[in-house]
């Protein structure tokens, strides 16, 4: 007969069951000296229906009160007695799962959520020790060996190891969320690291400064593959490493978020125009491919290469020609003047390098078959170099939504309209993601076009194998609508009180005071949460083997030991001049 794993003496019984509701269970304890080692986060197993069932709860409240009794009577009953402090102690838990010994054919299982309640009087006894250890070595026992995502060991036992299910952490969508400083970045090199001993993974990581590219470093263990949006510097002579999001590639509305105005009353006037032109420029180059068929369904929308200055020269035309008369004469014509303000932006946007990426693509971009040679490169997961770092770190902050969201919805309109048979999962994990997912009342036009696009993969990309790995420090300044899509959460440390509601009210209302280790916790701890755990756990995080460039500086030692580099201020200037970071060899 197997042993079970949860095997209880009366030393480790701390009392019984005193009141019961939906959720959680006040315990009478009646063992004070093992109350003394009672946390907050601590198992306690209740003895349920049958002798091989226990629920499992956790404590989330222990308090102490003191009431006056009257002292039982001696002898001498005449004598009167000074009333004595009698302390009374409780324990509030929140029920999360049920232990059995034997189910069926399996034993010592542990599912979430409680088949029943616990009955009044029932026997409470603490899981520590060799309880615990066992315990938790079941939690990850029940995950196969290739759905096993190990992220570190747990805080209430150091020897079990945190195994989380690799699949329900991406294919429902996560969130790593964290102050600075809290071992956010590391949690994501290590997930990364993880995921590159697959065979075939298919991450794209949106690095905002650029801190990821020591794991592409193979010289030192690296593993990714990493590119670069093209800065200023790069427009002359792009390397291989060098993407560029040509202007065509952008659909009508994220186009006009950036050049037109809404409040100029020729806007309306504007956008037609603009409307027009690029889908009859997009029409001549689908004659010249001799792509017929494509021609019969395509939109505005579609990504099909037209040239830019063939565009400025028509809005030019409509914004100077002048009409006929009645009798002749010229007179003001229909769109004069009415474009001036419109192309007057457009220009400006064209005369920028830092905006080269998008409206100065190399001269193979204007080809047909240019995109698909792109998107290869990011969605390829050959021999497992399937880990892909974009460093966004060059880009302009005003247009960096845009940029962001175009290359978001270009991946998932492929994995939306290829074959379900041929489709290999894709997750996007969005570093800094207050930067660009904003909550929707504080965007502006750009930021709510970039939304629109990851909102979409929030609500839909689970169907289509594409899901969001969101990372951020600030989750009160990100979108809400992709939050509450995410179903597992990495939480590290989280000092501000807005931020930790966030995370309150993003969770059951049963595990809600759970939230309140949130700003305790030490750098590299978390609360791991949601469906890929069997059980919401305190985990410390395993170190990656290569860390990412994000380590905080040591103020007070480094000022007291390393002087400024003179040359190295002077060549950042330099960079600062001309855009570019690589200009004087930096990286």
């Amino acid at each position: 007969m197997t042993e079970a794993a949860l095997q209880f003496s009366n030393e480790e019984k701390i009392g019984r069951v005193a009141s019961v509701d939906t959720s959680r269970v006040a315990i009478d304890v009646t063992n004070s000296v093992l109350l003394t080692r009672i946390g907050i986060g601590q198992l306690i197993a209740i003895r349920g229906t049958t002798e091989r069932e226990y629920l499992i709860a956790m404590t989330e409240r222990v308090t102490r009160s003191i009431r006056e009794e009257l002292p039982e009577q001696g002898e001498d009953d005449d004598v009167v007695a000074p009333l004595i402090t009698v302390p009374t102690d409780i324990i509030q838990g929140v029920l999360i799962g049920t232990f059995r010994t034997i189910e069926g054919a399996k034993t010592n299982t542990f599912k979430r959520g409680a088949d029943s309640f616990p009955q009044i009087d029932r026997e409470c006894f603490v899981i520590e020790g060799v309880n615990l250890q066992r315990f938790m070595g079941i939690l990850g026992a029940g995950f196969s060996e290739d759905e096993r995502l190990k992220l570190g060991t747990f805080v209430a036992d150091r020897s079990a190891d945190a195994i989380a299910s690799g699949d329900k952490f991406f294919q429902r969508h996560a969130a790593i969320l964290g102050s600075t400083g809290s071992g956010k970045s590391w949690a994501v090199a290590l997930i990364l690291e993880r995921a590159a001993k697959l065979k075939y993974p298919n991450i794209i990581v949106f690095d905002m400064h650029g801190e990821y590219a020591p794991l592409a470093n193979k010289a030192n263990g690296g593993f990714a593959d990493r590119f670069r949006i093209a800065g200023p510097g790069d427009l002359e002579n792009p390397g291989d490493d060098v993407l560029f999001l040509p202007y065509w590639l952008l659909n009508r509305d994220e186009m006009l978020s950036m050049i037109l105005d809404r409040s100029d009353q020729n806007a309306p006037n504007q956008a037609s125009r603009f409307t027009l032109h690029v889908r009859n420029l997009k029409e001549q180059t689908l004659d010249a491919e001799g792509k017929a068929d494509t021609k019969k369904t395509f939109t505005v929308d579609s990504p099909i290469p037209y040239d830019l200055k063939e565009l400025v020269a028509l809005l030019n035309t409509d914004n100077t020609a002048k009409g006929i008369g009645a009798k002749g004469a010229p007179v003001k014509g229909e769109w004069e003047d009415k474009l001036t303000r419109f192309l007057s932006r457009l220009e400006t946007k064209l005369d920028d390098r830092r905006y080269g990426f998008m409206f100065s693509p190399p001269t193979p971009a204007a080809k047909y078959d240019w995109l698909a040679i792109q998107v290869l490169k990011l969605l390829k997961s050959d021999g497992g170099s399937g880990i892909k770092i974009i460093d966004f770190s060059e880009v302009p902050a005003d247009v960096l939504p845009v940029v962001t969201g175009t290359l978001a919805r270009l991946l998932y309109d492929v994995q939306f309209w290829m074959d379900g048979s041929s489709r290999t999962p894709v997750t996007l994990l969005c570093d800094e993601a207050h930067l660009y997912l904003p909550v929707r009342d504080d965007a502006d036009a750009v930021q709510k076009q970039a939304l629109g696009s990851f909102e979409r993969i929030a609500k839909e990309g689970r169907k289509y194998g594409f899901s969001l790995l969101v990372v951020s420090q600030r989750p009160s300044d990100v979108s809400r609508t992709i939050l509450s899509q995410c179903n597992n959460f990495l939480a590290l440390r989280l000092t501000n009180e807005t931020d930790q509601g966030v995370i309150k009210r993003l969770m059951p209302d049963s595990l809600a005071g759970l939230t309140s280790i949130l700003p305790l916790l030490d750098t590299g701890e978390a609360l791991l949460l949601g469906d890929a755990v069997l059980l919401p756990s305190r985990i410390k995080l395993d170190i990656p083997k290569v860390p990412p460039d994000s380590a905080t500086r040591d103020f007070w030692k480094e000022w007291g030991s390393v002087k400024p580099d003179d040359t190295a201020i002077s060549s950042a200037v330099e960079c600062l001049r001309s855009q570019s970071r690589r200009s004087k060899g930096l990286s």
